[in-house]
C-alpha cells in the first residue's frame, strides 16, 4: 500500500508540475503576442506621424518645382489611380511656393476612364492656376494611357531611349471553346438579355459581339486621338502612323511632334522652371491603406475579374 500510495503521489505531483509548466508557456505566448501588438501599433503610429510630417514639410518649404509621379499601370486600385494622381496634382498646384509642376511618367497605360479623369483635372487646374506651368517628363515608358495624360502638359521632355506612343485601344481575351470540347466540358450560362453574355470566353465568338466591340474600341480610340490633337496641336507631324498604336524612341518622338525636347526632372526644374528645389507631392499609401487594399484584393478580384478582362484598355 505504501508503494502504491507513493506512486499515486508522484503521478499527481507530475501532473501538477506539467500543468504549471503549460500554464507558464501559455502566459509567455500571450505575453509575446500582446508585446507584438503593442510594437506593431507603435510602428504604425510612427509611420503615420512621418507621413503627416512629410506632407506638412512640403507645404512649408521655399519656392520649388512640384513633382507628381505616374508609375505603373493606370487603374482604379493602383498607385496611379485617378484618385491618387488628382489629389497630388491639386496639392501641388495650390501650394503657394510652387513655381511649376512636373509630371514624371513611367507607365505602359491602363484604364481610359482613369486616364481621362486625370487629363480633365489637369485642364481644370491649369485654368484655375494659369501662372503655374506644367511639364511632363518621360523616363522609361510613356505609352497609351500614360501618353494620354502627358499630352495635357505644356511641354513633354524625354530621354533619347524613352519609349513613347502606342496611341490605340486594346480589348483582349482568351477563348476556351476548343479546350472545353476536347475535355468534354459543357458550358451552361443563363442570362436575361440577349447580349448579357457579351464576349463570353467559354462560348463561340459571335460576329455581332465582334462588331459591337470594334465599335466601342473605335469610339474610344477617336476620343484618344482628339485628346492628343487638343494637347499637341500643330506640333504633331502629319503622319498616318502616329495614331496606329506604334511606339517610338524618345528621339524619334521629338521628330514626330509627340514630344518636345530632351530633359529630366532635375534639368526641367533647374533650367525651365528656374526652381531647382524639387518637392515630391506624389500621394503614397500608408501602411494601413496597403494592408486594407491587399486584404480586399482577392475578394474584389473574385467579383470583378470577368468584367475587367473584357474592358477596353489604353495599352
Amino acid at each position: 500500500m505504501t508503494e502504491i500510495g507513493n506512486n499515486w503521489e508522484r503521478e499527481v505531483l507530475a501532473k501538477l508540475a506539467f500543468a504549471a509548466l503549460e500554464e507558464q508557456r501559455r502566459r509567455r505566448r500571450w505575453g509575446i503576442f500582446f508585446k507584438f501588438l503593442g510594437f506593431a501599433y507603435l510602428t504604425l503610429l510612427v509611420l503615420a506621424l512621418f507621413d503627416f510630417r512629410g506632407e506638412a514639410d512640403a507645404l512649408t518649404r521655399g519656392k520649388h518645382s512640384a513633382l507628381v509621379d505616374i508609375t505603373g499601370v493606370i487603374e482604379a486600385r493602383g498607385n496611379a489611380s485617378a484618385d491618387n494622381v488628382t489629389a497630388a496634382l491639386q496639392n501641388a498646384f495650390k501650394d503657394k511656393n510652387t513655381q511649376g509642376v512636373i509630371l514624371r511618367v513611367n507607365s505602359p497605360g491602363g484604364s481610359p476612364v482613369q486616364a481621362g479623369i486625370i487629363f480633365d483635372e489637369i485642364h481644370r487646374l491649369r485654368g484655375k492656376y494659369p501662372n503655374i506651368p506644367m511639364y511632363a517628363v518621360v523616363e522609361d515608358v510613356c505609352a497609351s494611357g500614360g501618353y494620354y495624360i502627358a499630352s495635357a502638359a505644356d511641354r513633354i521632355y524625354v530621354d533619347k531611349a524613352s519609349i513613347v506612343g502606342s496611341i490605340g485601344v486594346l480589348m483582349d481575351q482568351f477563348g476556351f471553346t476548343g479546350t472545353m470540347e476536347k475535355l468534354g466540358v459543357e458550358r451552361r450560362v443563363l442570362a436575361a438579355g440577349e447580349n448579357k453574355a457579351f464576349l463570353d470566353p467559354f462560348s463561340p465568338l459571335k460576329p455581332t459581339d465582334v462588331a459591337h466591340a470594334e465599335s466601342l474600341l473605335t469610339e474610344i480610340h477617336q476620343q484618344f486621338i482628339d485628346v492628343v490633337k487638343k494637347g499637341r496641336g500643330k506640333r504633331l507631324k502629319d503622319s498616318p502612323d502616329i495614331f496606329s498604336g506604334l511606339m517610338w524612341t524618345g528621339a524619334k518622338s521629338i521628330e514626330l511632334g509627340l514630344t518636345d525636347a530632351f530633359g529630366t526632372v532635375d534639368s526641367v526644374a533647374r533650367d525651365v522652371i528656374k526652381a531647382e528645389l524639387v518637392v515630391d507631392f506624389t500621394r503614397k499609401e500608408n501602411i494601413a491603406e496597403r494592408f486594407a487594399k491587399r486584404f480586399g484584393a482577392a475578394f474584389a478580384d473574385a467579383l470583378g475579374m470577368s468584367a475587367r478582362e473584357a474592358s477596353p484598355r489604353l495599352r
